[in-house]
């Protein structure tokens, strides 16, 4: 691999715009490379060059073309030699109360000398571009060990007060107690932010004075319903230090996730310095060779010599750091200590592959025995065909659906690394834990296999004739079949990718107990793919009228005609709907932004539009099918506009790629405006639902299920290019890390925040 594809490859994604632009100052050597070339052609006649190749080792006529000398002046041939073994000089000068390194080009005279001027500013600008960036992050990193270090002295007196009440009860302890139980000063010292935080590991230190505890409180970040109905009320917080095993475990745990998550922070800073560095030689090396001249020495004495290469801070702190955390979270084991500090990296699994193969095989021949028996008995003009579409029909339709988001959703992921797209970071996934394309569709085949087998096993139309009932036990299959989905998602054992799924589940509960838990890019993520899925939920709300009212031994059901089941039509239909509204309206009541209220009246408008169009399907009329249209247009327009600027980013006038974005990932624009004009088609779909279209005489369950299906298609559209807005939001704020609550707050952090 060349290494400027290595070198982007192993980029932070939110740190691109920091790193140096490599390929850019490619193109400026290619430059250079390109005149040089034309220049040595044009310089020799066509007729001279055999001759003049005969002499070069004894004329003179032949001289390096770099070489400015003067006949008439020896001392100028001496001056020459000199330049010419340093062709450059890089200083620190102050440029508006910062330093700066700049190249001094001695060879400026040269034929072609101009391009070689250009090609040193452009490499200062991206060393001091470098260096600004590396420098500013050093200091953020250092203010938060600053933080760790007092949030380790007040654990660590925190820790011994427990210690001393679970062995001697509550009682008071003197300095003396303290020392007796071994305790220690946390290893990270806190020192002034312009001190390297760097602790002789000889030097004695006492045990954190009991004291400290008289200036923290705990931090109770961890949010309920409760703790979010105690804020609405004004309630009084508690925030009295309890030394019990349930604070103690909280606290610890907290420090052990702000430990690793600064630890990674440090690991690619580190990384950040030596790309670079590595990025500075391996250019300059180019250019000695483009140029014939002996400059990279001189280049990188000045790198090697500068911040980004002399700094050790980040060295030392990722030691003491190790110390700390091995010392304190891991009882002195080292190799439980780093394993647990290092990145998780997501384990590739070759079975993984060949059973999304056997799986993908499985489904695509159940298909197609499916086409071939439903042609071979001729099922479609059978007498029981309208009662299957009927009955059957919608109960495993609901995964066919679930199937196709999966997919998309699968298909996301795979362009989402295409293009670099942080998701794992985004979305908040546990490290090494996220789920990659193959994974995702493993689940979506293995579903899907199990459904058509369902489907096959329910596909015999013929009733006992004497009893006129079907089998029992193939009329529960797809009863049988939520019931198993059900339990591998609320699986408690490590398998079948728990992580995921109860990252689901507790995202799902959040969305469930809107607005009283904070919203989160998961949370509203997943609530939007929900509002795609109202077809599956009125198919789950049909599931339990079908085998709780209905006689499904017969295939025969009183649901459509049911006041109940039809209430709980527009109940189940607005739910999704209803949720992202109490989010919107909980995030412009947290975060003052208008936008958010105006993204709550969005939803509003399309969950009167759902409502008046089911009421629509329900009791046919003119008056119901013109509220419905208006709605309906409305939502649909305001939803757009709302996909493509807000969500997308999208049709930017001013732009540098006029009606996009000034960004883009995907290098073809073309895939922007088909994606555009996609969403437009596809968003007025539900057209069908008012007018009810007869394509190709499709039974009407069938047309419910395309209209849903292509719903399904747009939203897997739209999740690329909402997550790719997000990630470039990052990107342009070097957002490459969440915050981590810490466990206890000082008074004074509370007066500065006030």
């Amino acid at each position: 691999m060349k290494f400027g594809k290595e070198f982007a490859a192993q980029m932070v994604p939110e740190w691109q715009g920091a790193y140096m632009g490599y390929e850019y100052l490619k193109t400026l050597l290619k430059d250079i490379q390109t005149f040089n070339q034309r220049t040595e052609q044009q310089s020799i006649p066509h007729g001279l060059k055999r001759s003049l190749s005969m002499y070069q080792a004894f004329s003179g006529l032949l001289v390096h073309r770099h070489a400015q000398q003067s006949i008439d002046s020896p001392s100028s041939s001496s001056l020459s030699n000199v330049v010419e073994d340093h062709p450059i000089l890089v200083s620190s000068v102050n440029r508006d109360g910062s330093y700066k390194y700049e190249t001094t080009f001695h060879m400026q005279g040269d034929k072609g000398g101009e391009y070689e001027l250009v090609y040193f500013r452009r490499l200062d600008d991206e060393f001091n571009k470098v260096v600004k960036f590396y420098k500013s992050k050093v200091a953020e990193v250092k203010q938060e060990a600053e933080a760790l270090n007092k949030q380790m002295d007040a654990f660590i007196a925190f820790r011994i007060k427990h210690m001393a009440i679970i062995e001697k009860g509550p009682s008071e302890h003197d300095d003396s107690d303290d020392d007796k139980k071994g305790s220690v000063k946390p290893d990270i010292e806190a020192q002034p932010i312009e001190k390297p935080v760097i602790v002789n590991k000889f030097k004695q230190h006492k045990p954190a004075p009991l004291q400290i505890l008289d200036r923290v409180k705990m931090n109770n970040t961890l949010e309920t319903p409760r703790s979010t109905i105690k804020v609405f009320l004004n309630a009084p917080k508690q925030s009295g230090l309890k030394f019990n095993e349930e604070n103690f475990k909280i606290v610890e745990n907290k420090l052990k996730r702000a430990f690793v998550e600064f630890y990674q922070k440090l690991l690619l800073l580190k990384s950040y310095s030596f790309l670079n560095t590595l990025a500075f030689s391996k250019i300059m090396k180019k250019y000695d060779k483009i140029s014939s001249r002996n400059a990279s020495k001189s280049y990188m004495n000045m790198v090697d010599s500068s911040y980004l290469g002399t700094s050790d801070e980040v060295t030392k702190l990722m030691e003491r750091v190790e110390a700390t955390f091995i010392k304190h979270f891991a009882n002195s084991n080292r190799s439980k200590g780093m394993n647990i500090l290092r990145p998780k990296t997501r384990k590739q699994r070759h079975t993984t592959t060949f059973y999304t193969g056997f799986f993908a095989g499985c489904a695509f021949a159940l298909v197609l025995a499916l086409i071939l028996i439903i042609r071979a008995r001729n099922i479609l003009n059978h007498d029981g065909t309208d009662q299957y579409m009927e009955t059957m029909f919608p109960l495993y339709s609901s995964f066919g659906l679930i199937v196709l988001h999966t997919v998309m959703y699968a298909g996301n992921v795979y362009f989402w690394r295409r293009y670099r797209v942080n998701y794992a970071f985004i979305f908040g996934f546990k490290q090494g834990k996220e789920l990659g394309y193959r994974e995702v569709l493993l689940a979506s085949f293995g579903l899907a296999v199990m459904a058509l087998a369902g489907v096959l096993s329910n596909l015999d139309m013929e009733m006992d004739p004497k009893t006129n009932d079907y089998k029992a036990f193939t009329e529960i299959v797809p009863l049988i079949l939520v019931l198993v989905v059900l339990v591998i998602l609320f699986l408690p054992f490590n398998i079948l990718y728990r992580s995921s799924r109860f990252f689901f589940l507790t995202c799902l509960f959040h969305i469930i107990l809107a607005p009283l838990y904070k919203v989160s890019l998961p949370d509203f993520f997943l609530a939007d793919q929900l509002t795609s899925q109202v077809q599956a939920f009125r198919s789950l709300e049909f599931y339990i009228c079908y085998y709780g009212w209905g006689d499904f031994r017969h295939r025969v059901n009183s649901c459509k005609s049911n006041d109940v089941f039809n209430a709980f039509s527009f109940i189940v239909a607005v739910i999704p709907f209803w949720s992202r509204l109490l989010q919107c309206l909980r995030r412009f009541y947290e975060e003052k932004d208008t936008m958010q209220g105006y993204n709550a009246g969005k939803y509003f408008i399309t969950t009167v539009a759902l409502c008046l169009r089911t009421a629509y399907s329900l009791n046919k009329g003119l008056s119901w099918e013109i509220s419905a249209l208006v709605f309906s247009v409305t939502a649909a327009a305001v939803g757009t506009y709302w996909d493509l600027v807000h969500d997308w980013g999208l049709l930017q006038r001013r732009s540098r790629n006029r009606w996009l974005r000034d960004k883009l990932l995907v290098p073809r624009k073309s895939v922007y405006f088909g994606s555009m004009v996609l969403n437009v088609v596809l968003r007025f779909a539900w057209l069908q639902t008012v007018f009810n279209f007869k394509l190709f005489d499709l039974h009407k369950q069938t047309m419910i299920t395309i209209v849903a299906s292509l719903e399904i298609i747009r939203r897997g559209v739209w999740n690329f290019f909402r997550l790719e807005n997000e990630h470039l939001n990052n990107v342009g704020k070097y957002r490459a890390f969440k915050s981590v609550p810490l466990p206890f707050n000082y008074d004074e952090d509370e007066v500065k925040d006030e």
